[in-house]
């Protein structure tokens, strides 16, 4: 079984941080800055992290070079 949420990326934050909005999509603010797939592979880890699942689990389904993704758990 698989989820998708829906994730806006904030690169180059002072902290990190995972915030969920009332029309359900999360708002993840990261460390890394957007650069040769740095904040991407911060994001799958902090989404595994939150959701308990191991980073082989998470997977951006689209938005790989946008902040506006589509993330996919399987749970």
């Amino acid at each position: 079984m698989a989820i998708r949420i829906s994730v806006r990326v904030k690169p180059k934050s002072k902290q990190q941080r995972l915030e969920e909005t009332a029309d359900g999509v999360w708002i993840v603010h990261l460390k890394s800055p957007p650069v040769d797939g740095k904040a991407n592979a911060e994001l799958v880890s902090v989404i595994a992290e939150k959701f308990g699942v191991k980073k082989s689990q998470v997977r951006i389904k689209s938005g790989l070079s946008n902040p506006n993704k589509i993330v996919e758990i399987e749970l």
